[in-house]
């Protein structure tokens, strides 16, 4: 059974907690804000808008994501859509021309999730199988060599891909077994191999098989493990492995010795990431107030962002956050040159600020100076 919430409307008995988990479908509408150079809002121009646009009419997104400069995202029906900037061909199309509204990639109608690097992008079918196309100069679509591809390329011919992630130049991705899979640039040892050699095509970081989820920023990555344990590893500079030194490390370190971590998001040289108790943390630069933490003093270890526990869902953009909480409501602070943070205007935050009234959001994904999100 499927059903929806209708634009900025509370209806009664909405659990943005439960849509999480729910095996129900639910049809959210899709919004946009922050800068807009190359069309990346989805909103057919170039201006910049500093509180949330809808993308369309449709009521069919599923799952969003989104680079540098571009976005892309499946809808319900399994249908792949991309957007905005498209130098390297990272919008798949099969060419390199920039597009301001949603563009269909292919006619297929079994694209599971996608995630967007800087200038490239790796999809995941239902069938388990892993595609990828854009920017290759550091071999970041795993494809075993460095040609740029304009529409999607399938990664060797396995059908266990679960989960995937991208960073700067890299890849992450976890398949069905438990297991986390990198490739790409690494120069600072964000391939977490216990090397600084890049890779073309997919190779095993360790021989665990109880990863469970995966996030990448500017040369380094985050993981949390089945067990809740957290663990980071490339380059550290400004903090941003969360290990309390600035010391870069080419495999997994634990973050602390907690057990109880949920959710994880990594910007430019920010993470993100909540716990089971609903609490949320934050670690890395800080130049832009980026950790909500009342001021712009960089951190190289996990620190509360104040002492609530319901937040719910996060989003690290380069140099801005967007959380989102269990009642429905979404907040957000950083940097704000372009509007990103979604609050009518450009002043700059330090500290979590509500975007708007509505209670009907469920999830947002931020990218440099932009912002895409949910809401029922």
């Amino acid at each position: 059974m499927s059903f929806r919430y209708g634009a900025g409307i509370n209806k009664p008995g909405f659990n943005p907690l439960a849509a999480q988990t729910s095996t129900t479908t639910y049809f959210p509408y899709l919004y946009s804000w922050g800068k807009n150079n190359f069309g990346q809002l989805g909103l057919n121009n170039t201006t910049y808008y500093s509180s949330p646009k809808q993308v369309g009419a449709l009521t069919t997104w599923a799952n969003i994501a989104n680079g540098q400069y571009q976005t892309a995202t499946v809808k319900n029906d399994g249908t792949l859509w991309t957007w905005g900037r498209n130098s390297s061909g990272q919008l798949g199309l099969g060419n390199t021309t920039d597009y301001s509204s949603p563009k269909q990639v292919g006619a297929l109608t079994a694209w599971a999730s996608t995630a967007c690097g800087l200038s490239h992008t790796v999809a995941t079918k239902t069938d388990g199988t892993i595609w990828s196309w854009g920017r290759n100069n550091q071999g970041q679509l795993g494809l075993n060599n460095v040609t740029y591809y304009s529409s999607p390329k399938q990664i060797g011919a396995l059908t266990t891909w679960l989960t995937v992630a991208c960073g700067q130049y890299s890849t992450l991705a976890i398949k069905t077994d438990g297991t986390l899979w990198t490739w790409g640039e690494n120069n600072f040892g964000q391939l977490g191999l216990s090397d600084t050699s890049a890779r073309s095509s997919p190779v095993q970081v360790g021989g665990l098989t109880n990863w469970s989820t995966v996030s990448s920023g500017s040369q380094f990555s985050v993981s949390v493990k089945t067990d809740g344990t957290m663990w980071s590893w490339g380059r550290n500079n400004l903090g941003k492995l969360g290990l309390g030194n600035t010391t870069n490390y080419s495999s997994p370190k634990q973050i602390g010795a907690l057990t109880t971590w949920l959710k994880i998001s990594c910007g430019y040289a920010h993470t993100l990431a909540t716990n089971s108790t609903g609490a949320l943390w934050s670690w890395g630069s800080n130049n832009q107030g980026q950790l909500g933490l009342g001021n712009t003093t960089n951190y190289s270890s996990p620190k509360q962002i104040g002492a609530l526990t319901t937040w719910l869902t996060v989003a690290a953009g380069f140099y801005h956050s967007v959380v989102g909480k269990t009642d429905g409501t979404l907040w957000s602070w950083g940097k704000n040159n372009s509007g990103q943070l979604g609050l009518g205007n450009t002043t700059y935050r330090s500290s979590p600020n509500q975007i708007g009234v509505l209670t009907t959001w469920l999830k947002a994904a931020a990218a440099y100076d932009f912002t895409i999100a949910e809401l029922y």
